[in-house]
Formats: structure tokens, sequence, C-alpha cells
């Protein structure tokens, strides 16, 4: 886990998307993000001290891979996760908050769109448009050498691999209402939640920091992850 202190940034982009607009400036407590989002080998352990209900695919290729990011897990299951590990180490775990997620995945670059800079990188590799990239059908495994490096941070896949579930509730037009500390996305029942990150399934297989999506909470898409994030103290709106 990567720490940050109370910090202050600006969020969203006026020149993204509809969602992300207008920006902002948040203020967070303290917390951590964890540096890779949560692996098979991970999962399987809570899978079996709990008997839930495994994902869908689960331990079939080319999702069986160890130390490749858990696919196909709704947002009740990762925070199901979340819970049983608080519960086994005494430490408050959680899906991160829309702003931890767009501040860590910043690596202290505001204003910068992706964690590397402004600039999209080349289409080639791995990351080659659509079906002409490695690896094309599957994520790919923490540490491989073919993808982009951590953040400045020290976080890997921010912005690639699978997409991550948020612990927001999703509205279009929550930036515009947001409070300025501790932003948690609306408090009603929006039928989905949020998600940050680019996906392997993508044309484009990389998203920028500030870029949304969202998905129905009991959806399994085989492009859907989670890691993790820790706070004092944590409740879901």
């Amino acid at each position: 886990m990567i720490q940050f202190a109370s910090v202050q940034f600006v969020m969203g982009d006026n020149h993204g998307r509809a969602d992300e607009q207008p920006e902002h400036r948040v203020e967070l407590a303290p917390f951590s993000m964890a540096t890779y989002p949560v692996v098979n080998e991970q999962y399987e352990v809570f899978l079996t001290q709990t008997n839930h209900e495994p994902p869908r695919l689960w331990g079939q290729p080319p999702f069986d891979c160890p130390q490749t990011p858990v696919c196909g897990v709704s947002w009740h299951d990762a925070v199901a996760y979340a819970d049983w590990l608080s519960k086994a180490v005494g430490k408050c775990y959680h899906l991160p908050t829309e702003a931890q997620r767009e501040y860590a995945s910043r690596g202290g670059h505001g204003g910068c769109r992706f964690p590397w800079g402004d600039d999209p990188l080349g289409h080639e590799g791995f990351y080659a448009p659509g079906l002409n990239g490695e690896l094309t059908g599957q994520p790919i495994r923490m540490g491989d050498p073919r993808a982009v490096g951590p953040n400045d941070f020290g976080l890997f896949h921010m912005v690639d691999n699978v997409h991550e579930w948020c612990a927001d509730y999703y509205d279009a037009g929550y930036y515009v209402v947001s409070p300025p500390v501790n932003p948690q996305g609306p408090s009603r029942d929006g039928g989905r939640r949020s998600a940050r990150g680019g996906s392997w399934r993508h044309h484009v297989k990389y998203s920028r920091c500030s870029a949304r999506s969202s998905l129905a909470p009991d959806k399994q898409f085989m492009d859907f992850g989670f890691r993790l994030a820790s706070s004092d103290q944590f409740r879901y709106t």
C-alpha cells in the first residue's frame, strides 16, 4: 500500500467529457492505495475461506494466471472481499472513492491527462489498437515488462489492464454539486457504481486519469476488477 497524507488537488478535466466537468478543488483525508489490483491468487484465499461464489469463468484460461487481476467480479463481490480482509487483519479496507482513485492515478502530476504526461502512448505492442495488440483477449499479469511501468507514486496499472470498481454511486452531473472535502459520490442510488481505468478489451487499452465509467453493481464483466484503499474509517454511501 502507498500511503498519502492529507492532500489537495484539482479533480476533473474541463477539456474532457461532460461528466468530467467542471474541474474542482478537492481535499482528501489521509488514505492508502494498493500498489496493484487484487490478483487471482489473493482472491482464491478469500473464496476458500468464505465459500463466496466464484466469478464467471473462474479458473478457466485465459483468466487463470495467479498474478493477473481477478476479473468478472461484481461491485458486491469486491466489497465482500474488502470486508473479509478488514476483519481478517483488523484494518479498514474498502474500494477507493473516485476522488482517491483519481489523485492516486495522477502520480503527482496535477493537470496532466495521463500518469506520464499529456501525450498518449504509442499504439504498439500491448497497447496496439483492438485485435492488433499482444495478449489480446486477456488481462496482463503484474510486472509484465510489456506494460507501462508504475506512476511516480509507485502504483501500477492505474489507467490500463482492467476497469476497477470504485466506492461511489455514479452520477454524470455530480461534479457540479460535489463537496470540496472527501467527496464520496451521490448519496442516492443511481443504479450504477463508478469505475476507473482502461481495459484490455477496448480498442484503445488505456484511459486518461480523469476518465469515468460505470456499471450496474451486480454485473460481472470480464474486464472488471478492483484494487483496495485503506482509511481510518469508511462507510459506503
